[in-house]
């Protein structure tokens, strides 16, 4: 292949934006291709309209200028990246393939022979196969011997998109050999990290492994801190103990589980051979369940307060991050506010629940609860934690994201 390629990606989201991006910054020229115009105008504008560190000052050199722009419509390419999100339905627990399969189709009146399309949406076994095959040979075109078809999944985490879209390894998946070579060649025009040969079928279970991997290891810490619980043991402890056997890692527990992959993969998998499946559904009930436990934690704590005021702290999946995707901690403060609870959320490191001073959030309030533990708000209520004895209506402040009430100490 040409070292300088047209190359199209479609869906320019957390996963689209960077590697359009990068590809462009390779030389590579990029379209970019979004259903939504405001997307658009931005990639043209040669803005970002996402949060990640550096990624709007990689937008903005000479080459992704030169190289990367946006349109809603697909144009003919020699590669298209396809990646658009792939939500769960429910209830049912399945993968919801809509976007996937509308992005497919929108390329069918583009394809030529020797073209490359590439799968970077998380989507359960079988999909390229069974689900991208059949569209793209809507063409007239046979995939194996005039398009070329591989599964490059993407592994990047919010905060560190950049490096780690260039420094982690890749899984390199074709439907066949040539395939599997056009997408390795294309990759490494910007990935410095391992590129892993592999066939499709493959490559999509070991991108649903990783994320599954995680999610029942955090439900088996889940699952022991309520029987830590009913025992009277505190569970940190207990883990920190048990992990200095040297084949035990044992994760910490949780209010739930969070982000766009963790929680949602593991159905993918259980999906594609649901008799096999018995660990993996219970590993996700147990991590569901986790913000309803919290809920009763509190519940509890309140029971002798006549009509609490609570401060939840704290929005986002996870910790030092700005990413609200599947958030347990929403789903806490959800389920209070149904119970007819008064509460306000907040989380200084969110556009959508900002909050530039803890304490005097804080005024007024029966209960503060941190729901997620950002480096800067536990530094903010621990040195302040006086102040916040003055203001509250009664001096509560917890810390809940552990998995277990804790108090946050008086300075």
């Amino acid at each position: 292949m040409a070292s300088s390629r047209r190359i199209t990606v479609v869906g320019t989201g957390y996963v689209g934006l960077p590697a359009a991006i990068l590809l462009a910054e390779a030389g590579h020229r990029v379209l970019g291709v979004d259903t939504n115009p405001a997307v658009v105008a931005s990639i043209n504008a040669h803005a970002v309209h996402i949060d990640e560190p550096g990624l709007e000052a990689l937008m903005g050199s000479p080459r992704v200028r030169e190289n990367l722009r946006g349109s809603t419509a697909v144009e003919p390419a020699d590669a298209f990246l396809i990646a658009v999100p792939t939500p769960l339905a429910h209830p049912q627990k399945r993968s919801e393939l809509s976007m996937v399969v509308a992005a497919t189709e929108s390329l069918v009146p583009h394809l030529a022979p020797g073209n490359l399309v590439v799968l970077e949406s998380t989507v359960p076994p079988l999909t390229c196969r069974q689900v991208l095959l059949p569209i793209l040979e809507r063409s007239g075109l046979k995939v194996g011997k005039d398009l070329l078809l591989a599964h490059c999944p993407e592994r990047i985490l919010p905060g560190r998109v950049l490096h780690e879209i260039v420094h982690n390894d890749r899984i390199i998946g074709g439907v066949d050999a040539r395939s599997t070579d056009a997408a390795l060649e294309l990759y490494a025009s910007f990935v410095k990290g391992e590129l892993i040969r592999t066939d499709d079928i493959t490559a999509e279970l070991c991108k649903l492994m990783e994320n599954t991997f995680r999610d029942v290891n955090i439900a088996l810490a889940n699952e022991l801190a309520k029987v830590a619980n009913s025992l009277g043991v505190d569970i940190h402890r207990a883990i920190d103990i048990a992990n200095r056997h040297p084949r035990v890692s044992i994760l910490r527990p949780g209010i739930g589980v969070g982000g766009h992959c963790i929680p949602i993969d593991p159905w993918f998998i259980a999906e594609s051979d649901p008799k096999s499946c018995v660990l993996i559904p219970a590993a996700r009930q147990i991590n569901d369940a986790q913000p309803d436990r919290i809920a009763k934690l509190l519940r509890r704590d309140l029971a002798a307060v006549s009509d609490p005021k609570i401060l939840a702290i704290g929005a986002t999946y996870k910790a030092d991050t700005y990413d609200l995707r599947e958030s347990p901690a929403t789903e806490i403060v959800h389920l209070l506010r149904e119970d007819g609870y008064d509460v306000t959320l907040v989380d200084p490191l969110t556009r959508e629940y900002p909050c530039t001073d803890l304490v005097a959030a804080a005024s007024g309030h029966d209960l503060v609860v941190v729901l997620v533990p950002h480096g800067t708000v536990m530094k903010e209520l621990t040195t302040r934690r006086a102040e916040l004895t003055r203001v509250m209506r009664r001096d509560r402040v917890v810390d809940v994201s552990g998995g277990a009430l804790v108090d946050v100490g008086r300075a």
